[in-house]
């Protein structure tokens, strides 16, 4: 991804049945590990470009809050 980890970047990755999230993140400190699994329904995941998709806060957001 030529991203330096430590930057406060968050890297999402969704399960392949689309009802699971997970969220690696550096905070200077040690790498943090999230997970969300939906009990139904799915996160809505935009197209990726060269294997990388960029998502704006609010739609980080919506992950967080779902359904948005």
């Amino acid at each position: 991804m030529k991203r330096d980890p430590h930057a406060g970047d968050l890297y999402v990755f969704r399960g392949r049945r689309g009802d699971l999230a997970k969220i690696l993140w550096h905070d200077g400190v040690g790498l943090s590990l999230y997970a969300k699994r939906l009990d139904r329904g799915k996160f809505v995941w935009p197209s990726a470009k060269d294997g990388v998709v960029s998502i704006s806060a609010s739609q980080m957001a919506c992950m967080h809050d779902y359904p948005c």
